[in-house]
């Protein structure tokens, strides 16, 4: 094998190019560092591209920006999905990114001072690394008993596109969340639906939404208030976008305590009923996808160490855009850019501190 002295070798590598991805990109563009983002994509758009057919985003087109460049004004109030990715498409080309699409992240192993990155298309060898995968590819399910006896259909949130082929049947969707009750909406319109929820779903008025709640949020984290601040909303609050207030109006949302267990027909209540389900749609969140660190054996609870986005158990490795582990409201397309800048500024240090080293 070559010597590291053999290859090229970036100040840092970025894997993902979702909005994490470009956030972290948009700031190295401001530095003399050689970066590189590398995307198992096709085109940009990380999870986005994956999402329902329908999904509003919560928060107008100015709080749905990354930096340097605001999203345009959409037809709607709150944009589509379709809206947001036009959007970050042309961010990509407006900063002519370094980007290596259809480049799939095998592994990432430590050699001395650098990174190796073993892709599908090679290896890459970088000083630093910034992980910013987000969470699409590791979606929750949880756990329920005789689950594998069911012999309906189930699909996660993550995998639900439109409400084509659910006309007539039973389906439950599980989640309190803004993406369970703007997909209820949808399916509940061709489908018999219940929702079921931990607890009682709480909407926002129509006055309040994503813009809002992350202005609320910042100032207690920052006022170290976040406690009163949750008991009053919360980012998980749902938005009335459109589709949700016409829901409202038919009232189809009528929410259920989790049931206890699967049959073979369906799904069985706390209070032994049993009723027969064609699909389960689960709206219940992701975690951290992490896989391709894992040779490095610094993963545990699917989380890695960080201090703001700085791993601690490693050198030179760094964590963007997987929620508040990974700094305040990182995983919101309003909220990663605080923390890449801070990234990219760490980043830059550290770089120049080992340039200093070796002279």
């Amino acid at each position: 094998m070559k010597s590291n002295s053999e290859h090229k070798i970036y100040d840092c590598i970025i894997i993902g190019c979702g909005q994490a991805g470009l956030s972290v990109g948009y700031f190295f563009r401001r530095t003399k560092l050689e970066y590189l983002i590398l995307d198992e994509q096709d085109t940009v758009g990380g999870a986005w591209l994956k999402t329902w057919d329908s999904l509003k985003l919560f928060s107008p087109a100015a709080y749905s920006s990354l930096s340097g460049w605001q999203m345009p004004n959409t037809e709607e109030e709150y944009p589509s999905k379709n809206e947001f990715i036009k959007y970050i498409t042309a961010y990509e080309k407006r900063y002519n990114f370094p980007v290596n699409h259809k480049t799939t992240v095998l592994e990432v192993v430590k050699e001395a001072n650098f990174y190796k990155i073993t892709t599908n298309k090679g290896d890459f060898y970088s000083k630093t690394l910034v992980s910013a995968t987000g969470t699409a590819k590791n979606p929750f399910i949880p756990k329920y008993p005789n689950d594998e006896v069911f012999k309906g259909k189930q699909i996660h949130s993550v995998a639900y596109k439109n409400a084509n082929d659910l006309k007539g049947k039973n389906v439950i969707v599980v989640g309190g969340g803004n993406s369970g009750a703007q997909i209820l909406a949808e399916v509940s319109k061709v489908a018999k639906t219940k929702w079921v929820t931990l607890k009682e779903p709480k909407f926002l008025p129509k006055e309040i939404d994503g813009r809002y709640l992350f202005k609320q949020a910042t100032e207690s984290y920052v006022n170290n208030d976040t406690k009163s601040y949750t008991e009053k909303v919360s980012l998980s609050d749902i938005v009335q976008v459109k589709s949700v207030q016409e829901a409202l109006k038919r009232g189809v949302f009528k929410d259920y305590r989790p049931f206890t267990s699967f049959y073979d027909d369906g799904v069985i209540w706390e209070d032994n009923t049993k009723e027969p389900v064609d699909v389960i749609i689960w709206c219940t969140g992701f975690r951290a996808n992490l896989e391709h660190l894992s040779s490095l054996h610094i993963t545990e609870n699917n989380k890695i160490n960080t201090t703001g986005t700085k791993a601690t158990d490693i050198t030179g490795l760094w964590l963007v855009g997987y929620g508040n582990w990974t700094g305040f409201a990182s995983a919101t397309i309003y909220g990663v850019g605080k923390t890449a800048k801070q990234t990219v500024k760490e980043i830059v240090a550290y770089v120049n501190g080992l340039k200093n080293k070796s002279l």
